[in-house]
């Protein structure tokens, strides 16, 4: 009997030890793994399976993965006019933050209509949106990036609240395609 004890005993002390140890190993992979899923209230609205979804929109390079979502529908018309497309498409490793079409409508029709009949001016704006580089989700916390325009735009905030050039909410970061990660955002930028 004082065996039989003796051995419960230490099976419950190998597993008092073995749990905080396995725990320990998987704790920061399991960290590591959320910092980069997609964060924000936004992110609801993202279907669940499909071209739409998280995972087939990873499959996609961008502007193919942006097509796919139905909030995104303003800034594809104007990417497509721009003639956009196949330099993001054809891009490595870098970071749109993708305005919604709520964020289009706060310019004044006029104001827009004027801006995607000028194709330069379009460019400009568009290309001031997209970083040569991966940003995610750690590097939004206190960031400056470098556009494809020339500018710069800066980042702040933590948890799932981020802002960018302290005018733009992203409503949903972290969202992934074969080639880029997307911060969708609640305002166009505008280049000085």
């Amino acid at each position: 009997m004082n065996t039989s004890n003796f051995m419960r005993r230490a099976a419950a002390a190998a597993a008092a030890v073995a749990l905080p140890v396995s725990l320990g190993i998987l704790a920061p992979q399991a960290f590591a793994d959320s910092v980069n899923e997609p964060f924000g209230s936004g992110c609801a609205a993202v279907p669940t399976e499909g071209d739409g979804s998280f995972d087939g929109m990873a499959d996609d390079p961008v502007a193919t993965a942006a097509s796919s979502n139905p909030e995104l529908s303003t800034l594809v018309t104007a990417v497509k006019k721009a003639g956009l497309v196949d330099t993001l498409n054809n891009a490595e490793n870098i970071t749109v933050f993708a305005p919604t079409n709520d964020a289009f409508a706060k310019i004044p029709k006029a104001d827009l209509d004027k801006v995607l009949a000028d194709k330069a001016a379009l460019t400009k704006i568009l290309t001031y949106h997209v970083v040569g580089e991966r940003v995610d989700k750690a590097a939004l916390t206190d960031g400056s990036f470098k556009t494809l325009q020339g500018g710069t735009v800066t980042t702040d905030g933590s948890g799932t609240a981020y802002k960018v050039n302290d005018t733009a909410n992203i409503v949903c970061g972290n969202v992934p395609t074969s080639n880029a990660t997307v911060h969708i955002i609640d305002t166009v930028l505008m280049p000085k």
